[in-house]
């Protein structure tokens, strides 16, 4: 039990959450390149089945690739926003409306599940004796606005939530899950539905290895909750669920699929991406490095939380469903990373939802020590960040300081500033928010117990929306692969054919399908091969008995490890 007055349960006004939240989902979205690799890949899948036909929505692949790139939810909800809205704003800012759906869905669906778990008689303040201790509808969105600001303030999670990744659909569905679950305590019509709906989603857009852990973990938490849902939760969340499982499958069948297709599509709904049938000693490295700075300061609360409500001394502490059902998640989910063939930072995200809702509940047991230290910590990086990311704009701009200008210049070669008023003027507003909230928080005591959060939550949004502004012309120059295609294409413009790209990464493949238009297949037969690695090219001649002649080698100015090559390709014998 924890003690508070109803003044400590005070919500945050409307209008600045919601803000905060708009702001943070759509900045960065709009007015860039797709990026490498993740992102480009995304894109490339979603607009290869908005120019393709049946067969390309049936298994999403990269176009001249016949390699799946797994479920296809992603991939069909992405071309249909390019179809729709592709001719007013773009393709690829169109695509990217994708990752907003996504983003607000998965922030609307932990903010709920939170509200309903801290609304439950178990997690109530204690009965002051004088009264004045919040009422529970009170409590229980003050956790949610907790909740919500814990998952924006997630420093890892801010680029990867902006990117056209199936890793987005798969946060949304298992945050719908999480929902769903908790929804199901009072309502098992509605709470399976949403539970059915949220499995759908993640078996349609993951592998089947996530898709089973989610369901699996959803079943241990119902098995061990000490509130045990109904058999129409049961019932509704099954029904859905197999239907969701069913969709891809039966779309195999009714759209006649040649069985070498098929096959193509199994294989990439049961390892993509690649699984292994034992933990993975590079991703279980990978979290032990990477996961406590990616999940600040999500894990750090998470972990008092638990210790709290664990060893309080109501019977089946850990069966409550504010610690079983999301923990089971999170579990689940991290079970999955460690299986991963090699982990990566999108990846992680799916560890956010159940930690975030855990993590709220600690907002009322924190000390004031701890609020103190994660306020200034907080406000000291991101400020510090702030700082150098105006003073790195300022040098790009104006050649001021030289020292800073001079090493901007050797990293980005032949990179051209300009400036831009619009971008200025918003990261003004958005610096000037930044500095009006700190001076709340320096100059007030307030005793709301979301109060060590409003900073870490605006400096998160801060960080990226300077990033997104003053950095975006320099961000988008060095990950994408825009000026390499178009000299490319100025290369081989009087060439005609084929090229073979047997060789290329995913990523760039699907960069230079969109940006040159180019023929580009996985096709030996072909008289141009486009490769990063001349020890291929000369191994494919060898093997082939091909003649190879080098026309083009070029590289984004950014990266100085990959380097791209252009072959001519004629059989030996042969001028």
């Amino acid at each position: 039990m924890v003690k508070l007055t109803a003044a400590a349960t005070t919500s945050i006004p409307r209008i600045i959450i919601f803000a905060l939240t708009i702001v943070y989902g759509f900045a960065g979205l709009f007015a860039r390149d797709p990026w490498k690799n993740e992102d480009v890949i995304g894109f490339g899948g979603m607009w290869t089945l908005q120019q393709g036909k049946t067969l390309d929505w049936i298994v999403p692949h990269l176009a001249g690739r016949d390699v799946s790139l797994g479920a296809p939810f992603p991939y069909w909800l992405g071309a249909s926003l390019i179809d729709l809205f592709g001719p007013i704003i773009g393709d690829t800012n169109a695509a990217r409306l994708y990752s907003a759906i996504c983003f607000f869905s998965a922030a609307l669906a932990i903010w709920y599940a939170t509200y309903l778990l801290g609304r439950r008689q178990e997690v109530q303040p204690m009965a002051l004796a004088v009264g004045g201790q919040p009422g529970r509808k009170n409590y229980g969105m003050t956790l949610a606005d907790g909740a919500l600001l814990i998952f924006l303030a997630c420093v890892g999670f801010a680029q990867r939530a902006h990117e056209t990744t199936p890793m987005m659909a798969q946060l949304m569905g298992i945050s719908i899950v999480l929902y769903g679950t908790v929804r199901g305590l009072d309502k098992p019509w509605q709470g399976g539905l949403w539970t059915g709906l949220g499995i759908a989603i993640v078996a349609l857009s993951s592998n089947l290895t996530l898709s089973l852990i989610v369901v699996s973990s959803t079943i241990i938490a119902v098995i061990v909750s000490n509130a045990k849902l109904r058999f129409r939760w049961t019932l509704t969340s099954t029904v859905l669920g197999l239907i969701g499982f069913a969709i891809w499958p039966a779309l195999w069948y009714w759209g006649d699929i040649s069985p070498e297709w098929r096959h193509i599509a199994q294989e990439g709904w049961r390892n993509y991406p690649h699984m292994r049938s034992s933990p993975s000693i590079d991703s279980l490295g990978f979290l032990s490095v990477n996961f406590w700075a990616y999940a600040w300061p999500v894990w750090p609360l998470a972990i008092i939380s638990l210790a709290h409500w664990g060893r309080t001394k109501q019977s089946g502490a850990w069966r409550a469903p504010h610690l079983c059902i999301p923990l089971s998640q999170f579990v689940g989910c991290l079970i999955y990373v460690l299986f991963r063939l090699e982990a990566n930072e999108h990846d992680l995200m799916i560890l956010i939802p159940g930690l975030s809702i855990i993590a709220a509940f600690s907002l009322p047991i924190l000390k004031r020590g701890l609020i103190s230290f994660i306020d200034w910590f907080a406000m000291f990086s991101f400020t510090i960040i702030a700082l150098a990311i105006w003073i790195i704009w300022f040098a790009k701009v104006t050649g001021f300081p030289e020292s800073t200008a001079a090493n901007l210049s050797r990293l980005l070669p032949g990179f051209q500033t300009h400036f831009s008023f619009l971008a200025f003027i918003i990261a003004i507003i958005i610096t000037g928010i930044w500095l009006a909230i700190v001076r709340w928080r320096t100059s007030r005591a307030p005793k709301e117990i979301w109060r060590c959060l409003i900073i870490s939550a605006s400096g998160t949004t801060l960080m990226w929306v300077l990033l997104m502004t003053l950095w975006l012309p320099t961000i988008n120059y060095a990950k994408t692969y825009r000026d390499v295609a178009d000299r490319l294409v100025q290369i081989i413009a009087n060439t005609p054919g084929c090229i073979d790209t047997s060789n290329l990464g995913p990523a760039q493949l699907a960069s230079f399908s969109y940006f040159t238009k180019l023929t580009l297949r996985d096709d030996p037969g072909c008289n141009l091969m486009l490769t990063h690695s001349s020890q291929e090219a000369k191994a494919y001649a060898s093997l082939n008995k091909k003649n190879i002649e080098l026309l083009w080698e070029d590289r984004r100015t950014f990266d100085r490890d990959e380097r791209l090559r252009l072959y001519q390709i004629t059989p030996v014998g042969k001028e």
